[in-house]
């Protein structure tokens, strides 16, 4: 059987400690707070720390925990007081500490001493002094992940990392090498250039996941509509959607498999019954709204319907999943002649338009908005649905523990009491909350919003899911992207059509900030304040990287640490389900509009797309 020995460092360290709100969306969570700095001292190892809620131990700290809290309003981020979220604090400790830590789960090296063969333990130098080491033995960087913490460091030599290493969960992983980290940051991009000359040249997509598996999904459709005027030629509808799952895949699958057919059909019957050549405004939302609504009823309600008649548990298995798991859905709807975007928004995924202002810099203009328990129209719609229910929405939740206030599927907050029961019953179904009095609480029914897109002057649209707005502001996202554009057009050497048409479209202006216009307030009009990322190291500005073609992809590096390459590897380094505490599943697509050429083709922009992403994808299923 093999023993694990332990090889105590034997030098005195430095580490840094960076605030974090280590939450979940679907349930409540605390922040923790660090401790004040101290001076350091020349470094041998250097082991960061993050801390998520209600940490309980102080492993890295040589002082006593305060007893108060913060304010997150305090303007001096280094007092000897009280300590901001997103300020950086340095401890040292001693050898005995950093011994305790060590004997606590950090690092192991087994040996065979219990085998009566064996010559003795073998002890691995993992020793953070790389005086008297060989030059030759590796040196790794490995992340140390607690209940309530990760600490990065670096050990000595070729032995085994235990992973699992004591009974209360601590994990020793090898971290990714940046190599590794862009690679996985670039698995599953995709981007096309759109020769149709009908606004849009270009879109680029990219997932990281989380959970696993991902419980996010997308889908993008190009349809070709006969133009009814000249009776001649066409005209395209072109759809773009990102799905935020929860409690599971199967809803934001379900979802990216037929929303768009859904929306599409009342659409086609909406245009085919107007006597105009575009059907009125209202008629056109209505349409979209009753996609929505009618996919819902089938999740929710048809399901039952037929798992009831089925009496099979295997038929309720494949038709309450979608169901008991709940998604939100953000859909962009552009047609081609009127110019006109819709954005259907269900939940809290963003839509936010890029629009080149007077003075040169981006403008960031939201096209939804977050539809939560913490959003006060949400609320009191609510509230006036469900009077006398104190706690229809409580602590920003729906009864005080889903975050959505609208979404498909969470059919436990649909269904009434007794169907609820009686599925459980026979089949299966969630416990019911002893809160739950009128049902429905929960809707699929989106909000929309319609802007007059100007293809000439280059707008582009970022839709993400709620994971990149947690890390970066709607001024950031489009300010990375102004950014990005800047990059592209001057490093672009190429003669080629489209080349010259992102040139005239988007030209060349450069700068050292980001180029966008700063809104005058953060949070405005229920939208989210981001809290994790760059707010968990402080200032970010000066760590912003170009480092990739696709412009999705920029932004999830640049959310995850951008310059900070270390915060990177480590968020990028980080299974399942201990990310989860860090980071939510990454869901981004990027619309460029522009007036480029027309050959009618969707062609894979393969400099931008993962190379097993281009061998993979077809063309015909996105047109």
């Amino acid at each position: 059987m093999r023993r694990a020995a332990v090889q105590a460092f034997r030098t005195t360290f430095q580490c840094t400690v960076r605030g974090l709100r280590s939450t979940s969306r679907r349930s409540p969570s605390s922040l923790l707070f660090p401790s004040s700095s101290s001076s350091s001292s020349p470094l041998k190892t250097t082991l960061s720390s993050f801390r998520s809620p209600a940490a309980t131990r102080r492993f890295l700290s040589s002082s006593l925990p305060r007893s108060s809290p913060p304010s997150r309003n305090d303007p001096n981020p280094f007092p000897l007081g009280e300590p901001l979220q997103s300020s950086m604090y340095f401890r040292r400790a001693s050898v005995a500490l950093v011994s305790a830590l060590v004997g606590y789960g950090a690092w192991y090296s087994y040996s065979d001493s219990n085998n009566p063969d064996s010559p003795g333990g073998v002890a691995r130098p993992y020793s953070t002094d790389a005086t008297g080491v060989n030059s030759a033995v590796p040196t790794r960087t490995v992340l140390v992940i607690g209940a309530d913490e990760l600490q990065t460091g670096t050990i000595v030599g070729e032995g085994p990392i235990s992973k699992t290493t004591r009974e209360d969960g601590r994990r020793v992983i090898e971290m990714l090498s940046p190599e590794q980290a862009t690679e996985k940051l670039r698995k599953s991009e995709e981007s096309y250039f759109v020769n149709r000359g009908q606004g849009v040249v270009r879109y680029d997509l990219v997932q990281l996941p989380s959970n696993d598996p991902i419980e996010d999904d997308h889908a993008e459709k190009i349809v070709e509509v006969p133009n009814r005027a000249e009776g001649k030629g066409s005209n395209d509808w072109m759809f773009w959607g990102v799905f935020d799952g929860h409690s599971g895949w199967t809803t934001s699958a379900k979802l990216r498999q037929t929303l768009v057919s859904y929306v599409a059909r009342e659409l086609n019957e909406t245009y085919k019954a107007s006597s105009g050549l575009i059907p009125a405004a209202d008629a056109i939302e209505t349409a979209i709204k009753t996609g929505f609504l009618k996919l819902d009823d089938e999740i929710v309600n048809q399901s039952v319907a037929k798992v009831l008649q089925a009496n099979n548990k295997i038929a309720a298995a494949e038709l309450l999943a979608p169901a008991l798991s709940g998604s939100c859905a953000l859909l962009s709807f552009y047609d081609s002649r009127s110019k006109l975007l819709r954005v259907a928004c269900t939940g809290d995924s963003r839509a936010v338009l890029g629009r080149r202002s007077p003075s040169g810099k981006w403008t960031a203009t939201p096209l939804s908005v977050d539809q939560t328990g913490s959003n006060p129209d949400e609320a009191e719609r609510l509230r006036r649905l469900h009077p006398n229910e104190p706690y229809v929405v409580k602590n920003g939740r729906i009864l005080g523990s889903l975050e959505p206030a609208r979404a498909f599927g969470d059919a436990s907050y649909k269904w009434s009491r007794e169907i609820s029961e009686k599925l459980k019953r026979q089949f299966f179904a969630r416990t019911v909350s002893p809160i739950l009095k009128t049902p429905p609480y929960v809707t699929a029914e989106p909000v929309i919003t319609t802007t007059k897109i100007e293809p000439e002057k280059g707008d582009f649209v970022v839709m993400a899911t709620d994971g990149l707005w947690e890390m970066l502001t709607n001024e950031e996202v489009i300010g990375l992207v102004g950014k990005w554009i800047e990059s592209q057009s001057s490093s672009t050497g190429s003669a080629s059509q489209f080349d010259k048409a992102w040139q005239r479209i988007f030209g060349s202006k450069h700068g050292g900030d980001l180029p966008v216009e700063v809104a005058a307030e953060e949070g405005k009009g229920g939208q989210k304040t981001p809290f994790r990322g760059a707010r968990q190291w402080g200032d970010g500005k000066d760590g912003y990287v170009v480092e990739d073609q696709n412009a999705a992809t920029h932004l999830v590096r640049n959310a995850l640490g951008g310059k900070n390459q270390e915060q990177v590897s480590a968020l990028l380094t980080l299974p399942a389900p201990f990310s989860r505490r860090y980071r939510d599943d990454l869901t981004v697509q990027v619309i460029f509009f522009g007036n480029g050429e027309r050959t009618g083709e969707v062609v894979v922009n393969k400099e931008a797309t993962a190379s097993e992403q281009g061998d993979d994808k077809t063309v015909k299923a996105k047109l």
